[in-house]
């Protein structure tokens, strides 16, 4: 341009390419706008850009092992009608490809959901920093499993060698919560698989640990998972086992049935051919009629007279 040096020339030609908006920095097929530069992406951090899935990595740090199917087809089911709301997040990875940090459920069901591309913001941060996101984010999840959050700080003191007073300053947790945490791992790997899988809670964890013996341990954990026992319950059978003598000498105590209630007991029984229970207190109580089947259930109607 007559007049204008080579900088002017520059200036001026900028406004027009960024007035076009996003569009000018991507190409306009959605599996090319994954190829989107390194350069470009570090220019546009803290804004969404649609990135294809495949050229997005599953994150290394992740503690998650378990992602509900059933909600996981919910989500793709939404994503197909109305597409990611909340964008995923990202960092450079090698060749041109993305590490995801935070965001793995919308990522899973997008594919599902058949999209080529995620909105996601690209983010510049050391390892440290992600593994901290993924937890922080898992962590503030009601559904994470009781393992998996054990995994979580161990990765983070093993890795990175952070005490618990640490671990809890970033997380948000107490650190006795993220010292109970860390002790789950002491348990054996069957007890341990128990509690990945629900079927024995954090409290009953706890309990067992008390036992403190590996072998002992899984032994009473499939006791407590047969008799189906509540916290309480596991608290008091360990307790128990610690010290049997105490146990031993609990004198037994057999409650006095009034004559006349075990008589009225036995005619029921008799007169229903069922197993029943009068449980009296100074003339209060309840009546418990125990019934196997469809059958059993009519007869008792019956004698009711409906």
């Amino acid at each position: 341009m007559p007049g204008m040096n080579m900088s002017e020339a520059v200036l001026k030609s900028k406004p027009r390419a960024l007035g076009k908006g996003l569009e000018s920095l991507l190409p306009s097929k959605p599996v090319a706008a994954a190829s989107v530069s390194i350069a470009a992406a570090a220019e546009t951090a803290g804004k969404p850009l649609e990135i294809a899935l495949g050229l997005i990595d599953r994150n290394p740090f992740q503690t998650r092992t378990n992602f509900d199917e059933g909600k996981l087809a919910e989500l793709a089911s939404s994503i197909a009608a109305s597409g990611v709301v909340q964008p995923v997040v990202v960092r450079h990875g090698k060749d041109g490809r993305f590490t995801l940090i935070t965001g793995e459920r919308r990522l899973l069901a997008s594919k599902k959901a058949g999209k080529e591309t995620i909105p996601a913001i690209v983010r510049e941060v050391s390892n440290l920093q992600a593994m901290e996101m993924t937890i922080v984010e898992n962590l503030q999840r009601a559904d994470l499993n009781p393992m998996e959050q054990a995994h979580a700080y161990a990765r983070l003191s093993r890795d990175f060698h952070m005490t618990q007073e640490q671990m809890a300053e970033r997380t948000g947790k107490d650190r006795a919560s993220v010292s109970n945490f860390l002790r789950l791992l002491k348990l054996p790997e069957s007890v341990q698989r128990y509690v990945e899988a629900g079927a024995l809670s954090f409290g009953h964890a706890r309990a067992l640990l008390a036992l403190e013996d590996p072998e002992v341990i899984a032994a009473a954990a499939q006791k407590v998972l047969a008799l189906h026992l509540s916290v309480r319950a596991t608290e008091n059978y360990v307790s128990g086992l610690l010290h049997p003598e105490s146990r031993a000498k609990e004198p037994k105590v057999v409650a006095a049935v009034d004559p006349n209630v075990r008589e009225a007991q036995d005619q029921l029984r008799r007169s229903l051919g069922l197993k029943v229970t009068i449980e009296d207190k100074k003339g209060k109580g309840r009546v418990i009629i125990e019934y196997s089947g469809v059958e059993d259930f009519d007869s008792i109607l019956g004698a009711l007279g409906r």
